[in-house]
């Protein structure tokens, strides 16, 4: 049940900014030869390196957003504690697939879709936001790369079902 956006409409998009290719402007185009680019190809795929401490800051940014969300006072901007959830799961979808974690990348694109459509921070919102949180947390420290197979399959979905449930729960309180 891979539904995009748990069939809501969005509230929040991401923006998407070209910035001026320097580098580009100074050296010119061209491309680059297939050796090279086989080369690269190589190393992205051989790439070892250890997703956990970069994982590890993106989580406790996380944790810190979800807890800010919960301890909200007056002068609190819902859009900037969304974003101080979000900003941070970004990453995790972002880096997870470089790192060979393309479960992390799953689950906080689920988790990315989710908050783009929630219009509140509540009390049920804040806990699919732990709930989220604890299961990158457990694959990242768990060392499950890949895509997880069925248990990942299994892990995803029932996150998805939290979601759907949260969304037909509120379907009917709007006005």
């Amino acid at each position: 049940m891979d539904i995009k956006h748990y069939n809501q409409t969005p509230k929040r998009d991401a923006t998407f900014i070209t910035p001026p290719n320097i580098i580009k402007g100074k050296v010119g185009s061209g491309g680059l030869s297939e050796q090279v680019l086989k080369r690269a190809q190589k190393l992205l795929e051989t790439h070892t390196s250890d997703f956990s401490p970069l994982a590890d800051i993106y989580l406790s940014r996380m944790l810190e957003g979800i807890e800010k969300a919960e301890n909200t006072n007056e002068e609190d901007v819902l859009e900037d504690l969304i974003t101080a959830i979000l900003l941070p799961c970004v990453q995790l979808k972002a880096n997870g697939a470089m790192f060979h974690y393309q479960l992390v990348t799953r689950i906080a694109d689920r988790f990315v879709q989710f908050m783009e459509v929630v219009e509140c921070l509540d009390e049920e919102t804040i806990e699919i936001a732990k709930a989220y949180h604890s299961t990158i947390k457990i694959v990242v420290a768990g060392k499950i790369k890949g895509d997880g197979g069925k248990q990942g399959d299994a892990l995803v979905e029932e996150l998805n079902r939290a979601c759907m449930r949260y969304f037909e729960k509120h379907k009917t309180l709007k006005v």
